[in-house]
């Protein structure tokens, strides 16, 4: 009897190692199950030719292509080495026409199988050789004919043909031909929906979808699996997350709620001016779920300026009225030191509690930062641990173990997407009791984005900006097609300058020779982001730097102005030095890193130059813009490119010059960008269950998954009447992924 594996058995039993090795290195495949979720990408029908004409946007990329031989021809060449031969195959498939080339002994098996009207599946690099496009030595499968009866013809030609995402080193058929051996293993797969959800939604089982998706027989077929698969995914993910605010909901915090004629009063009282509609409806939702005995668990997005840090200033006032403390963890120095400035300077005397000249309702508000001299930062851990100090704004160095609190009592993330959940985590511990947890981003998140990657954090969100902001113009300058154009943006800082306002010029790259890989440009993503940039790039120039513009800038177009730069890699004293100088207008023009990204607030700056633009994702530039018109005069924002009018990147440019909704670009950047990208790293356990599901498009199967979800783990929050649910519940959080939902 034929060997039918197991689910969790190593592919190697089944396929052999050699197979196993490159399943696993190249695709992540390492069991029968894995390979039964390796669904299909597309699929070609035999008697209808995949289209050859749309290859012209796939160069590099790995293809699989179903054509016809028009004609072979079989060559001798000259060569340094010595003669060779040659074969030249044209296929056709009516919308297109491709050239495949064979080299040296690899001529003889094609010369014989590819004869001109012969039909089969090819796959391999599309590439281009005198301005042709063309596949070099591609993997093929005949495609016979050779049934004896018509009706077996006309069976064979209207056969679904699967296409798997392949590697060069495995073709979409060889990948088949491996699901064929675990299908069988189908049988055995648990069920994880309730049945009673399953009939109530027409859902097909999920043996069925499996065998239907990897051999469907008809177009419905495929529907009727994806329907499916699309819920699986959505469900379990949600019934997580579901069970997460479940199990907060049940843990013990200690309310924090003003004290009347606090310092939440007193501070509200000096404001010169009055908090928009947005920023009281989110802090009453706040101050709501602060007021509660178990922790709140809220994200807070709102658009670029819409006023975050305000609100979160207050919710951390009506912490430190209610006896405790509350801390600030930032991404980088630049920030929490920006933080630290503008929190104090809006306190005034209030965050001088306890020194000559403070108020007797205030507090103290300490910085701590990994850079910071021994005496002040031992001076920063006793007012922590004795209660001296209300308020702590600080990056990393805040999660170490000598950092202790008196009583801490909330905790702020800012720009959620830099922290990995370790290290919210570690910063939560340092309650007595679970502190409460506001987590912040500047960066609009479409709604079933959030469902998905923050669905144990209730959302609020601010859309307003407040009044007295300008708004900002953007516009694309061609660099390469309009020279004119960059001269004329430099003659447009130099205005701004001589009107008494100041500029950032941002680059992609330090370039202080070491190889920084162009931090934070392309929005900081992951290895397959810097593949694609990389591809995109081709044969372009380095990404410009931040310390060769400046030195341009200085003796060509800016000269004479005061111009200072800003990076990553400076000292953390310097880096002080220049943002001070900055925001006291000493410096007119900084040339920078993206560390002026998020939280930069000088309202005195009004024009930003993005150098290579088209080298930053669409909402790291829309952060980028946030700079600017932060003030009453209006702001300007100048995307410069020397890439083609037509290419994506211009296409990426132009979107960001359309509109300042940073909802609608969030949506524009989740359309270009595969799943992967949007769930980021710190949710990689996530992120590598949803192979079915696109949360942009699915928006309808993931807020009815979020209702069943929550109803079902209502009912029965362990899941024991549910084990199938429980199972796949397991499958999908195995240690790592269990400890990101733990620690979210």
């Amino acid at each position: 009897m034929e060997h039918v594996p197991a689910l969790d058995e190593d592919l190697k039993k089944t396929l052999g190692p050699a197979t196993a090795k490159v399943l696993a290195e190249q695709l992540g495949l390492h069991t029968a199950l894995d390979l039964l979720h390796h669904y299909p990408r597309r699929y070609a029908e035999r008697g209808e030719l995949t289209s050859l004409a749309e290859l012209a946007d796939q160069i590099d990329e790995h293809v699989t292509v179903v054509a016809q031989v028009a004609d072979a021809r079989l060559l001798t060449y000259q060569g340094s080495r010595g003669g060779g031969k040659r074969l030249e195959v044209t296929i056709t498939d009516g919308s297109g026409r491709l050239q495949l080339v064979f080299f040296g002994s690899g001529v003889h098996k094609p010369h014989k199988e590819l004869l001109p009207g012969s039909r089969a599946m090819f796959a391999g690099k599309v590439g281009m050789f005198n301005h042709k496009l063309q596949l070099a030595h591609p993997a093929y499968e005949p495609l016979g004919a050779d049934a004896s009866d018509r009706d077996a013809a006309a069976a064979f030609a209207s056969q679904l043909i699967p296409i798997y995402p392949a590697c060069a080193k495995l073709e979409s058929w060889k990948i088949a031909k491996c699901v064929d051996a675990v299908l069988p293993t189908a049988q055995e797969v648990v069920d994880p929906l309730p049945p009673a959800l399953r009939e109530d939604r027409g859902l097909v089982p999920l043996t069925e979808a499996l065998l239907k998706i990897h051999r469907p027989v008809t177009k419905a077929d495929i529907e009727d699996a994806r329907g499916r698969l699309k819920w699986d995914e959505a469900f379990v993910l949600q019934v997580a997350l579901a069970r997460r605010r479940h199990a907060d909901s049940q843990l013990p915090a200690v309310p924090r709620r003003p004290t009347p004629g606090g310092l939440l009063e007193s501070f509200d009282a000096k404001l010169p001016f009055t908090l928009t509609e947005g920023q009281r409806g989110v802090s009453k939702e706040i101050f709501d779920d602060l007021a509660t005995d178990h922790p709140m668990h809220r994200l807070l997005q709102g658009e670029v300026g819409s006023g975050k840090t305000m609100v979160a200033l207050r919710a951390m006032l009506a912490v430190v009225d209610s006896g405790g403390q509350a801390a600030m963890l930032a991404p980088t120095e630049v920030l929490a030191q920006q933080h630290h400035r503008s929190i104090t300077e809006m306190m005034g005397e209030l965050a001088e509690g306890g020194m000559l000249g403070g108020s007797d309702r205030g507090t103290k508000v300490v910085l701590l930062t990994g850079s910071m001299g021994m005496p002040a930062r031992r001076q920063a851990l006793l007012d922590l641990i004795t209660g001296e100090a209300g308020l702590v704004i600080g990056t990393h160095a805040l999660i170490e173990d000598k950092v202790q609190f008196h009583d801490l009592g909330l905790v702020v993330v800012d720009e959620q997407h830099r922290f990995g959940v370790e290290q919210r985590d570690a910063l939560r511990s340092k309650g007595k009791q679970p502190p409460h947890l506001l987590v912040m981003t500047a960066t609009p998140i479409p709604r079933t984005v959030a469902m998905t990657v923050f669905g144990d954090l209730e959302t609020s969100v601010l859309d307003q900006l407040p009044a007295g902001r300008s708004p900002i113009a953007t516009h694309v300058v061609p660099a390469k097609d309009k020279p004119h154009f960059l001269a004329r943006t430099w003659e447009r800082v130099r205005e701004e300058v001589e009107n008494g306002h100041q500029a950032y010029v941002v680059c992609p790259r330090i370039g202080d020779g070491e190889d920084e890989n162009a931090k934070g440009a392309k929005g900081g993503k992951g290895a397959a982001a810097k593949k694609k940039a990389a591809e995109e790039d081709g044969d372009r120039r380095p990404p410009l730097a931040v310390l060769e513009i400046a030195e341009q800038l200085t003796r060509g177009p800016l000269a004479g102005l005061s111009v200072e730069v800003l990076h990553g890699r400076m000292d953390p004293a310097d880096k002080d030095d220049v943002m001070r100088r900055f925001t006291a207008g000493e410096v007119k023009v900084l040339v920078a890193t993206t560390v002026i990204e998020v939280g930069v607030n000088v309202p005195n700056s009004t024009v930003m130059v993005i150098m290579d633009a088209d080298r930053f994702g669409v909402s790291q530039l829309h952060q980028l813009r946030g700079r600017v018109g932060r003030g009453s005069a209006p702001g300007l924002c100048l995307l410069v490119s020397e890439m083609h009018e037509a290419s994506p990147a211009r296409a990426r440019l132009a979107a960001v010059a359309a509109t300042l909704d940073g909802f609608e670009l969030s949506r524009i950047d989740l359309e270009q960008r595969r799943e992967g990208d949007v769930l980021g790293q710190a949710q990689s356990g996530v992120r590598s269950s949803l192979r079915m599901l696109a949360v942009i498009e699915d928006e309808e199967v993931i807020t009815q998954a979020r209702e069943e979800a929550t109803r079902v783990v209502a009912a029965d929050p362990e899941l024991t009447q549910l084990p199938g649910l429980r199972t796949a519940l397991d499958a999908l959080l195995d240690t790592e992924r269990e400890q990101y939902l733990e620690k979210g």
